[in-house]
This record gives structure tokens, C-alpha cells and sequence, in this order.
């Protein structure tokens, strides 16, 4: 096939080469910030493969690089291109509400994919494909009741979460989903604090290393994902404070190998394989005229030291 592909950090592109018009679909995505950890490295190379893998369809691949301003313009950019549909991974669920809907009065179908947008923008988009954020939160705080249960600490335990990017969809209904259902499960667990990681290991284990500053006794430890998480462990190893249950909400490589060794405790099944193809063909059933669900959600099943074995170490 013919694919012209533009991988661009920049806000703005050049046109499509006229090379690809005789494609019967053009695609564009806008990631939210591929350099920040290895899952979005991972869903980039499998939205790629699987667009190369289809004769009919055209992708235009950019990176908003963690920028809002820079990802509006790239929303522009597609906008003027006339791409028959626009894929977003939101840098904040809430600023880039007015480009898609932009996006939308310009009769260009929006698929938001991983993390969805602010629910005042939901009439704008014509399809979410990801994860059940609030879900894997929930799923989170089970895996740690059912450890401090185990471990007789239900009616004592202390815990600390480590939560995403502030402002970020998945971020927010993980804390969200994880806050609601611990006191259902576990109401006398105490969630003593809550400080952002935004994604990445190394401020995490700063924010660790506060937490065993400032608190003598923490059982538990949440993570929005493993990548976090396994910085929270790396401070806690550092400080020799052993007896600390991790759990994270989506199991990265770090986070399985941690859970092999018998460090990290559990976490949330999540394969951005399977959350780039689902976006993509997503996208093009939306351009089919398909009839989806507005939110077109993925499973994502529990994973501990007990089932890790009926798993697959991630690939990112």
C-alpha cells in the first residue's frame, strides 16, 4: 500500500502528499504524550502497524508532547486537512473540549481514545475507545482489601496514593474509582494523602520518599499505573521500610517483573495493543456508518502475584 504517515512533535504539518489520494480513508490521531512512558510508545508502534496493515486507510500520526496549546493546533491542522476522521488522546479532558468541538461543526467524526474528555464535551464526540478508568480504580482498591484482608490489617491499614497528571481524564477516575470503592470494601483503611506522579517513575519515588518522611506507619500504596508505582517501591526499598503492599492500575513490564520478584503486590491488566487497534477500527466503522456504543470500552481484568501466571508480561 501507499501509506504516507507524518510522525510530527511539532504543532504544525505539511499536507498529505498527493501520493496517498487515492486512499479511501484518511485517519489523523493526536496522542497525548508518547516520550512519557512506554505504554504510549508501545500503542503508537501497534496504531502504525495496524494502519499499515489496512489497504484503505491513510493515518496522519502526531504527538501534542504533553502540550494543550500544542495539541489545539494540531486539532487545527487536521481540521484543514479534511481527514475524514480525528483520533485524541487528551492532554486535559477539559481545555481541548472547544477544538473538538470544532472538529464536530466541521462534520468530522472525533473517536477520543484512552482518556476520555470532560463530560460537557461528550456531544461533540461520536465515540470514546479505551479502558473503564473508574472501573480499573475500583478493581484497585479490591486487590488491596482483599491483601490487607489477608493479612488480618482490614480494620487498621494506613495507605497513600500516588495519583496521575492533574487534569487528566484517566488520571481523575482512577483516584475516583479506587476512593469510592475502598470504603465500600475496606471502610475502616484510612487513604491518609494523595499526591500527583504525573506518569512518571522518577517523581514518583520523590513523592514516596515525602510520604516515608512525613508518615512512620503506610500498609498500603495505589498507584494510577505501575510505572509510578514501581518509582514508590524503588523509595520505600531505598529507606528499608519493607512490609508495603503496591498495587498499581495498569501493569507495565517493571510492574510484573516487581510482582515476580514478590515486591509489588497486584495491579490492572491493560494492553496498549489492544487499546491502539481498537481505536483505530473504531475510527473506521465510525466512518463506515457503523452503529457503536458511545463508550466502547475494553476489559481489563484484575493481576496478582496468586494469577500472574495466566498472563503475559507486558511489552511495555
Amino acid at each position: 500500500m501507499n501509506l504516507t504517515m507524518k510522525v510530527a512533535l511539532a504543532c504544525t504539518t505539511a499536507m498529505i502528499g498527493t501520493a496517498a489520494a487515492a486512499q479511501s480513508m484518511t485517519i489523523g490521531i493526536t496522542q497525548n504524550n508518547v516520550g512519557v512512558d512506554s505504554y504510549q510508545t508501545t500503542y503508537e508502534q501497534a496504531f502504525i502497524a495496524a494502519a499499515e496493515a489496512n489497504d484503505d486507510v491513510e493515518v496522519v500520526v502526531l504527538d501534542a508532547g504533553g502540550d494543550v496549546a500544542r495539541q489545539i493546533a494540531q486539532m487545527e491542522d487536521l481540521i484543514q486537512q479534511e481527514v475524514d476522521a480525528i483520533i485524541i488522546w487528551p492532554t486535559n479532558g477539559e481545555a481541548v473540549i472547544p477544538a473538538v468541538r470544532k472538529a464536530s461543526q466541521a462534520d468530522i467524526p472525533v473517536i477520543v481514545t484512552n482518556s476520555n474528555i470532560a463530560e460537557a464535551g461528550f456531544d461533540f464526540v461520536a465515540s470514546f475507545s479505551g479502558p473503564d478508568n473508574i472501573t480499573q480504580g475500583s478493581r484497585s482498591a479490591e486487590i488491596m482489601c482483599d491483601k490487607f484482608t489477608d493479612m488480618g490489617i482490614q480494620d487498621e491499614a494506613r495507605v497513600v496514593q500516588i495519583s496521575g497528571q492533574p487534569g487528566y481524564t484517566t488520571a481523575i477516575e482512577r483516584a475516583q474509582g479506587f476512593e469510592e470503592r475502598l470504603p465500600e470494601v475496606c471502610p475502616n483503611v484510612e487513604l491518609v494523602e494523595t499526591q500527583p506522579g504525573d506518569w512518571n517513575r522518577e517523581k514518583s519515588q520523590q513523592v514516596m520518599e515525602a510520604f516515608l518522611v512525613k508518615y512512620d506507619d503506610i500498609d498500603g500504596v495505589y498507584a494510577g499505573d505501575d510505572n509510578m508505582g514501581v518509582g514508590a517501591l524503588n523509595a520505600a526499598k531505598a529507606a528499608g521500610r519493607d512490609g508495603i503492599t503496591f498495587v498499581g492500575a495498569t501493569n507495565f513490564a517493571v510492574g510484573y517483573e516487581a510482582m515476580e520478584a514478590g515486591d509489588y503486590w497486584g495491579s490492572i491488566y491493560q494492553s496498549p495493543v489492544d487499546d491502539a487497534e481498537a481505536a483505530l477500527q473504531t475510527a473506521i466503522d465510525t466512518i463506515n456508518g457503523e452503529d457503536l456504543p458511545f463508550l466502547n470500552y475494553f476489559d481489563t481484568p484484575k493481576i496478582t502475584q496468586d494469577n500472574m501466571g495466566d498472563f503475559t508480561k507486558p511489552v511495555f
